[in-house]
């Protein structure tokens, strides 16, 4: 599609009345949307937008999922958003679906960890969520693959749930694997409860926060105008702020474990803080569950996985049974 007759009514009705469409560009591309740059003429002015464009009926709610979480960040970190302009149907076929938001001008230069980290912060320590809980208003998605968004007061049971959900998933994509299974049972019995769970017992308690989700430097580049770091193609939920770091910690990502410390120092750890770069290692092992589904050239990161299974389960083979409030010495 590159000729403007070629839009949907849909796409043209969302865009600014009495516009002239004057180009449309082929723009990205993912396994599951293609993008497309519209240069458009109002009042002698040129726009330029940009519309994502999902065609797949399994993957229909893309449009709309990215559309109101790019709103949600939208009002906290409005300098560093692509801020939606409209998503709908297809009018020929609603089978398909659209993301329009305007089109910006990026750098694949990735901004330093300074910027990143100012801006996380900002998005962790200012949002909250409408409804005080965990979840979010629509079905998002990571990749493919849906977030579970249904409300709940519980983040152990929000995160279990999306989990199990990821583990299906990466073995209808892979092929179901026995050892993987009966690894992660265990892991489910005894790890989640015992790393999250004290986070809301014990008189402590977290914050739901507005989380992008899919935070890693693949999907943060720098406006070559306003040389702001931008940040796209959310997937994003209420939740627990530590768990929007689980992309970045791995080292096939640009920032590392030192942005994962950076955080720790400068934002804070939930309490109990003694369990951050295990509940790290447990939002990352979700990680590579998810990647290794979706991208058959990682599907060695499951194996990565079940190693990092293995060395929690070690670490903690009582589960939440074995959990120990930390003594401080008041002499």
């Amino acid at each position: 599609m590159t000729s403007p007759t070629a839009l949907d009514g849909a796409i043209l009705a969302a865009l600014p009345a009495g516009g002239q469409v004057l180009s449309v560009k082929r723009h990205g591309k993912t396994n599951w949307s293609t993008g497309f740059r519209i240069d458009v003429v109002i009042d002698g002015e040129k726009h330029e937008y940009f519309v994502k464009i999902v065609a797949q009926k399994e993957y229909v709610g893309m449009s709309e999922a990215e559309y109101e979480g790019q709103s949600a960040l939208a009002t906290y970190i409005p300098d560093n958003t692509v801020a939606p302009v409209a998503w709908g149907f297809f009018d020929r076929d609603t089978s398909k679906s659209f993301f329009l938001t305007h089109f910006r001008h990026l750098s694949e230069d990735t901004p330093s960890a300074s910027d990143i980290l100012a801006i996380v912060k900002k998005l962790h320590l200012s949002s909250a969520s409408p409804t005080g809980k965990f979840g979010f208003h629509v079905t998002t998605f990571y990749g493919p693959p849906p977030m579970i968004n249904d409300w709940t007061d519980n983040w152990e049971e929000y995160f279990t749930r999306q989990f199990r959900a990821n583990l299906v998933y990466a073995q209808q994509e892979r092929g179901e694997d026995p050892e993987l299974q009966d690894l992660a049972d265990e892991f489910i019995r005894k790890i989640i409860p015992r790393l999250l769970r004290p986070l809301q017992t014990g008189g402590r308690n977290i914050k739901p926060t507005l989380c992008h989700g899919d935070l890693w430097d693949g999907n943060i580049q720098i406006d070559v105008k306003t040389k702001q770091p931008i940040l796209f193609d959310s997937c994003c939920f209420y939740g627990h702020n530590e768990m929007d770091l689980q992309c970045m910690g791995d080292p096939r990502y640009a920032l590392g474990m030192d942005f994962i410390s950076r955080y720790k120092d400068e934002i804070g750890a939930s309490e109990p803080r003694q369990d951050f770069y295990d509940r790290h290692a447990l939002y990352a092992i979700r990680n590579n569950i998810c990647t290794a589904g979706m991208w058959p050239q990682w599907a060695p990161l499951l194996t990565t996985a079940k190693e990092e299974m293995r060395r929690l389960l070690s670490k903690y083979p009582d589960g939440f049974d074995g959990f120990k409030e930390e003594v401080v010495c008041s002499c």
